[in-house]
């Protein structure tokens, strides 16, 4: 099995703590009323929410993928630390995917805004590796999820507050 890593830092003009709360804490309400047009539903479907609880995310339909299901192996409020393993997918993410572990990691920036840090590790099945397409198009997913919501919070500023 390879793994392939990545990391990403971007900054915006959000406080660390409020981009939590709606990005991580909240994201099973928020991000399919924000864009419904890519997630039908986010269901905690194994515990409450914290660490060891299983995530499904339900696409909307015309989606390449159906579903993916992750596991939060860590979630921190205090260090606004977010860790956690995507563990299943419909048939085409199986194919090539064993699984990808993401840590997320939310720190202030000298704008009050946040610098977010993300790594992304992705563990292929057999010897293969991933195609570049395939790691450009889920992290242009996850960037432009993160925008949507730093845009939504920009325009409700009382919003999770």
């Amino acid at each position: 099995m390879g793994v392939t890593t990545f990391t990403e830092e971007y900054t915006n003009t959000i406080a660390p703590a409020r981009l939590f709360k709606a990005s991580v804490l909240d994201s099973h309400n928020l991000i399919p009323k924000i864009m419904p047009q890519a997630i039908k539903s986010i269901e905690i479907t194994q515990g409450n929410g914290g660490a060891g609880s299983i995530k499904q995310i339900n696409f909307a339909e015309g989606s390449t993928l159906n579903y993916l299901k992750y596991r939060i192996d860590e979630l921190n409020e205090e260090t606004f630390t977010y860790n956690y393993t995507l563990i299943e997918g419909d048939a085409s993410m199986d194919k090539q995917i064993e699984s990808i572990s993401y840590e997320v990691k939310l720190e202030p920036s000298l704008n009050d805004g946040t610098v977010s840090k993300m790594t992304s590790k992705y563990y292929n099945k057999g010897d293969g590796e991933l195609s570049e397409e395939f790691i450009k198009a889920g992290k242009e997913k996850a960037t432009g999820m993160y925008k949507v919501v730093e845009a939504y919070l920009l325009q409700n500023p009382d919003a999770y507050a």
